[in-house]
């Protein structure tokens, strides 16, 4: 059986637990040893990280090839609209190639924890929320994918990676879970919820 780690990372969190720089790391939150993430999530984004002690788990969940869905809900700016869901759901065009999300859904306002600093706020702009699940995991993909339909993403919160989702965490709490290699059927064993150590606040 493999240790996981869902965790809730925080913005302005870097997906590592070493840094040369004076930024939070995994390491100001996560207090359980010889654990690894299983893929990385942008130091301006938010929401679900996995981490594991496991090489296979590791490579089943961030390994491309596998093709693990990821479900992302997207504050954007301006009025999202179905056309914009059904391109995104096409293909656009991004400097490394196409891409396509594998669902779009225009999504009400979710109840979410307050984000420290808040977004921008345009007075003559409007802003909207959608739910984009891709099976792929290039660099800020979401972020380009959105732009490039005009609709700049402001926030961008990862609820769920293939079965795992955030549940109730809130931002610097994880649960852990064991569960068998991905080469089992059998099905992961209830967690229980761990409220981190405070994070460390620069100098």
């Amino acid at each position: 059986m493999a240790k996981l780690i869902i965790f809730n990372k925080p913005y302005k969190v870097l997906s590592q637990f070493t840094t040369d720089s004076d930024k939070p790391t995994l390491a100001d939150y996560v207090s359980v040893k010889q654990v690894y993430p299983a893929g990385r999530l942008d130091f301006d984004s938010e929401g679900l990280l996995l981490l594991t002690d496991n090489g296979q788990l590791q490579a089943h969940i961030s390994d491309p090839r596998h093709k693990l869905t990821k479900t992302y809900w997207v504050q954007v700016e301006g009025q999202a609209t179905e056309d914009h869901c059904k391109q995104l759901c096409r293909n656009v065009e991004l400097k490394d190639g196409p891409a396509a999300a594998l669902s779009c859904e225009l999504l009400a306002p979710p109840q979410l924890w307050d984000r420290n600093p808040p977004i921008r706020v345009r007075q003559s702009i409007p802003d909207s929320w959608l739910a984009i699940t891709i099976a792929e995991g290039r660099n800020r993909q979401v972020r380009r994918m959105t732009a490039a339909v005009n609709l700049p993403t402001l926030r961008l919160v990862r609820t769920q990676i293939g079965e795992w989702n955030l549940s109730n965490l809130q931002p610097g709490e994880y649960r852990q879970l064991r569960v068998p290699s991905p080469a089992s059927n059998r099905r992961p064993q209830p967690g229980r919820k761990t409220r981190s150590k405070p994070a460390k606040k620069p100098d």
